[in-house]
């Protein structure tokens, strides 16, 4: 898959939720590898963020980031409807401190990006892959989020109130396909208990009916009905008429539905497309990116994920196939076979087995592959990656060049499945690629480095 942004701008204007105060929103086409940054044009300098987890700096009833004196909230509807619509880049640009409410949903948004269109960009997207259960559980509520590998990504919702009129609803997103028809059209919601509470807290100055679902489900005294209602500049109703207080839902499980919305945009944080099986119980800002916050943490400490093995699943190429593209042979042939090839990426693998020559000098009572073979089994795999472009493969050859931030960081040994995956660094110009290369042993780095290679011709 492809990375994408938006094919053109567009701007959306409104009152922000909580701040009340007007601003402009403009979603910007990307570069790839940007990812999702935010713009506070309004500030000196006009700086910028990235939307990211690691910038949360409160959670109460929105999500709230913030960078230096660049502070931004309300995110979570824009975040959800990039992060849904598979757009990897986009320059969001504001002129205030807050997103526009608009309706309370992200049908505004998902509208706009459906009248510019989506381009598909020429980097490839880089998946946050869940290898094992994830779980995070709010200390101070039920609240909790349980992510189980998957080979897609989907999300399970449950809420739950001491509630008559909203008790226990659930909702769940098994393809993102149906977000902008199932999802994006579900406005927030609040309680008529809350709302006091709230405006004390200098909280939800732009919101009423036209922007969010109210809830009035428990009987309060009729005065203090009538200073909410004049509070959210509505008209008051007898204190004794329970039920919602707008016209009508859009779906029987709206609350629902929009909880799962903000999920999918609060873990839209990550920074990037997570696949894995989301089940969200009672969740709330602080329970979704505490969860992103978790996933952050992993991503910086592993720097890149080990690709996906599944031995079960034929192999794009094997043995036979790279000896038909390689002229090396036993005992020097170092890969065994090839899961992936794309225009800038090959994934390779090496099974080491305690009968390789090597290990009869390197070294006899504690047998390790030697570094310079990791390096050379790097290169033969990026080498299937450049020659499988080619129409006669077998009439060509590569060469090493230059080899440069070489590191070995743990012993490979008899037994162990080495993973490599080589990248290109840059177009293939006069025959010459450069590459980075990963080695992964049991889903960590044991190896890396760059190098450059010639592709040339083999004499008849």
């Amino acid at each position: 898959m492809k990375q994408r942004s938006i094919a053109e701008s567009f701007s959306l204007s409104g009152k922000g939720l909580h701040t009340g105060q007007n601003t402009t929103l403009t979603f910007r086409p990307a570069a790839d590898n940007t990812g999702i940054r935010i713009k506070r044009i309004d500030l000196p300098g006009q700086p910028e963020m990235e939307a990211l987890a690691d910038y949360v700096v409160e959670t109460t009833r929105s999500t709230v980031l913030k960078k230096g004196e660049a502070q931004v909230s309300t995110v979570e509807h824009a975040l959800s409807t990039l992060y849904a619509l598979g757009i990897d880049n986009c320059l969001l640009e504001v002129d205030g401190p807050e997103f526009p409410i608009l309706d309370g949903s992200a049908e505004p948004y998902v509208n706009e990006i459906s009248r510019v269109g989506i381009v598909e960009q020429q980097e490839d997207k880089d998946y946050y892959i869940v290898r094992k259960k994830i779980e995070y559980r709010n200390p101070d509520t039920e609240s909790k989020i349980i992510i189980l590998p998957d080979d897609d990504f989907s999300v399970d919702v449950h809420i739950g109130f001491d509630s008559p009129i909203l008790n226990n609803q659930f909702a769940s997103l098994d393809v993102m396909e149906d977000y902008a028809e199932q999802i994006a059209p579900a406005r927030t919601f609040v309680f008529v208990r809350e709302i006091e509470a709230l405006a004390k807290m200098n909280l939800i100055k732009g919101g009423d009916l036209k922007n969010a679902i109210v809830i009035y489900d428990r009987a309060l005294p009729q005065e203090e009905v009538d200073n909410i209602a004049a509070l959210m500049g509505q008209s008051t109703r007898k204190a004794d008429q329970l039920g919602y207080l707008n016209d009508s839902l859009k779906f029987n499980n709206e609350p629902a539905r929009h909880k799962l919305l903000d999920v999918v945009g609060d873990l839209a944080l990550i920074g990037k497309p997570l696949k894995g099986k989301v089940i969200a119980l009672f969740p709330g800002h602080k329970t979704n990116t505490e969860t992103a916050k978790i996933i952050r943490k992993d991503i910086k400490y592993t720097e890149r994920q080990a690709p996906v093995y599944d031995d079960s699943v034929e192999p794009l190429l094997d043995v036979n196939a790279i000896r038909r593209m390689l002229p090396h042979r036993w005992p020097f042939l170092m890969v065994d076979k090839v899961l992936e090839i794309t225009d800038r990426v090959v994934v390779g693998v090496k099974n080491v087995s305690g009968n390789e020559t090597f290990f009869m000098g390197h070294f006899p009572k504690e047998p390790v592959m030697p570094g310079v073979l990791l390096i050379e089994a790097m290169a033969q795999t990026g080498g299937l990656l450049v020659l499988h472009k080619q129409t006669d493969p077998e009439q060509y050859s590569t060469y090493f060049m230059k080899i440069d931030n070489v590191k070995f960081r743990q012993k490979v040994v008899p037994g162990d499945t080495v993973i490599f995956r080589i990248e290109l660094m840059g177009e293939i110009r006069r025959g010459c690629a450069q590459m980075r290369g990963l080695a992964f042993v049991g889903g960590k780095i044991v190896a890396e480095a760059e190098f450059m290679a010639q592709v040339t011709q083999n004499k008849a």
